[in-house]
């Protein structure tokens, strides 16, 4: 791997990249759009790398964003509304720059998937038992 001047792992660019698009690798797969996203996404990411001012300035700018809008869900969990995604935007948003908190976002993704699983699970337990019984039943 290639590392940048920083010795950041995040930024590092690999030899030789195996991609799981299209054959003609224009990234029309599966994932649709998300693959003309991503190959704009490492072009912008490549331009700002080659600035470290800049890239030192991007990196305060998105610390402060994602810090602003963590505190501002934190303030939004005991007020109705959707106050704990809002913190897990934020952490999100930290996670496109610090490792650390890219670590976390991908728990709380592994935590949100097992947690859908389960739900599914018990609709299809609930729907074989023969639907809903969620009270006293009426003739």
């Amino acid at each position: 791997m290639i590392s940048d001047a920083s010795g950041d792992p995040r930024h590092s660019t690999p030899m030789v990249r195996a991609t799981s698009s299209g054959s003609d690798g224009s990234g029309s797969g599966s994932s649709g759009g998300r693959g003309r996203f991503r190959a704009s996404y490492r072009r912008q990411r490549a331009r700002l790398d080659a600035f470290p001012r800049l890239r030192w300035l991007y990196k305060v700018g998105v610390a402060l964003v994602g810090l602003f809008v963590v505190v501002l869900g934190l303030v939004l969990v005991p007020l109705p509304g959707p106050g704990w995604l809002i913190v897990f935007v934020g952490v999100a948003i930290l996670g496109t720059e610090f490792p650390l908190a890219h670590r976390i976002s991908l728990a709380l993704r592994r935590l949100a998937h097992r947690l859908l699983l389960r739900w599914r699970a018990w609709r299809a337990a609930r729907a074989a038992r023969g639907g809903r019984s969620t009270g006293p039943a009426t003739r």
